[in-house]
């Protein structure tokens, strides 16, 4: 295929855009953060079990009783996992929709501000779930998960727009580096109100529900600097239909989804994306258990491996940055994976009750982190066809989101099989052999060139 003529703004225009873009990393991170991984969980299931057993469960005395949601019983407990991977299953069928209404657009800087701030009002929102509210809570989960995946996919899409093909490991790298600064600051202030909430005259409960509403508000202030600095630019590659823009926007995704086996390199790509993204998200959803159940640790040192996660990650994900710079992104994610057998087949052997392993761990799996998932997205933004960044990048965050729930299985699976999270953390060694099996096999330079994009000097 030809290689696609793209104009970019002059170097000083584009480090300006580059800056206002990272913004958004910074902006979602929070939510992701202070609301996914660490406190509305816990405060949704409390809540859940206050409505069905009239107070929240404890270890010694767990709620047993079920909620009733459309006449199918539900455990309190499991409420907030189900949510989630409701949204993910429903996100892998909405988010081509959304990139083929982004392609086509022309105000994806528009589109974006639009998806953040209705998921960061959501998240702000999440203050008034209290008491026995717990089906706000889930419409509020709901809403704003739908809103950070579909705001995602037009985020990644725009780097494709602001920096040439050489430029996108490290400003990738830097995108993520930020996010996990800013997601790590707002967090860590937010653990120390909850922490230390009877010094201010709080409830755990009000101190949990203040800090969840500094998430969205996070979220929907730092959106405002991308939204206001980054430009627009018209539509390129749109496919010609008649109709409603309902009816323009299907007909310009099946037509993507035609064309798409003209691409085998970058199918083959989000096949292994698929797989080794599984296993890292599965490492850090499983962590927290593995570190309580299986090695015995309390809740200070899963916070302080936490934080240590998020700031080590900063640095990591600049790091990887400049690894690729000199050795490519391909060859670099590549031995990232080899990282990531390492560090679960250590967890595997981390005595139990010893603080500094789990803590040495966490530093390992901080460096790695950040530089496999801003290596990928660079990685993968250089082998989509121009004009069509945004549909493939739904493709991209639907492989993501709608296949993420595989590595929790088999966790679960080897855990109930075997009664140890040992043999279950081991276990997603498989997931990544066979991510980094399936891109051994990825020939990036004929996927660059099939996309029809201009090669970059290291790749």
């Amino acid at each position: 295929m030809a290689t696609a003529t793209v104009t970019y703004p002059e170097a000083s225009e584009r480090r300006r855009q580059q800056r206002a873009w990272y913004f958004y990393d910074w902006a979602n991170s929070a939510y992701v953060t202070t609301v996914l991984t660490v406190l509305f969980s816990p405060y949704l299931a409390s809540v859940a079990e206050t409505a069905a057993c009239g107070a929240p469960g404890t270890p010694e005395r767990p709620c047993t009783q079920m909620l009733r949601i459309v006449g199918i019983p539900v455990s309190p407990g499991s409420l907030p996992l189900y949510v989630i991977t409701a949204t993910s299953l429903l996100s892998a069928l909405l988010l081509p929709f959304v990139g083929a209404m982004a392609d086509r657009s022309g105000h994806k800087k528009n589109l974006l501000g639009a998806l953040a701030w209705i998921g960061a009002a959501a998240t702000t929102s999440m203050v008034f779930v209290a008491g026995t509210n717990w089906l706000l809570g889930v419409v509020l989960l709901f809403v704003a998960n739908l809103c950070l995946a579909s705001s995602l996919v037009v985020y990644d899409s725009i780097l494709c727009d602001i920096a040439t093909p050489d430029e996108r490991d490290q400003v990738s790298s830097r995108g993520w580096a930020f996010g996990y600064l800013g997601g790590g600051l707002l967090l860590a202030l937010n653990l120390a109100l909850v922490q230390g909430h009877e010094l201010v005259g709080l409830t755990t409960q009000q101190a949990v529900r203040l800090s969840l509403a500094s998430a969205g508000l996070w979220w929907a202030a730092f959106t405002i600097i991308p939204v206001v600095r980054l430009y627009n630019r018209p539509p390129i590659a749109v496919v010609a239909e008649s109709g409603n823009a309902a009816r323009q926007t299907l007909g310009q995704l099946l037509a993507t989804l035609r064309e798409a086996r003209a691409y085998p390199m970058t199918l083959l790509f989000l096949v292994a994306y698929l797989f080794f993204n599984d296993g890292v998200q599965t490492v850090i959803y499983a962590s927290s258990i593995y570190s309580s159940s299986q090695l015995g640790l309390g809740q200070n040192v899963l916070i302080a491996t936490i934080l240590l996660v998020q700031f080590v990650a900063f640095g990591g994900a600049l790091l990887f940055g400049r690894i690729a710079g000199r050795f490519g992104s391909w060859r670099t994610i590549l031995v990232a994976l080899w990282v990531w057998i390492a560090i679960v087949v250590t967890a595997y052997f981390l005595p139990a009750r010893q603080v500094a392993p789990v803590l040495a761990l966490g530093v390992a799996i901080g460096v790695v982190l950040g530089g496999t998932q801003a290596l990928s997205r660079s990685l993968y933004s250089q082998i989509v066809p121009k004009g069509r960044e945004a549909e493939y990048f739904s493709l991209y965050q639907a492989c993501e989101r709608g296949m993420s729930w595989f590595g929790t299985l088999v966790f679960g699976l080897v855990h109930q099989i075997t009664h140890s999270y040992r043999p279950a953390i081991v276990a997603l060694v498989f997931f990544f052999v066979v991510g980094f099996v399936l891109l051994l096999l990825v020939d990036p330079r004929r996927a660059v060139r099939d996309a029809g994009n201009e090669q970059p000097a290291v790749l």
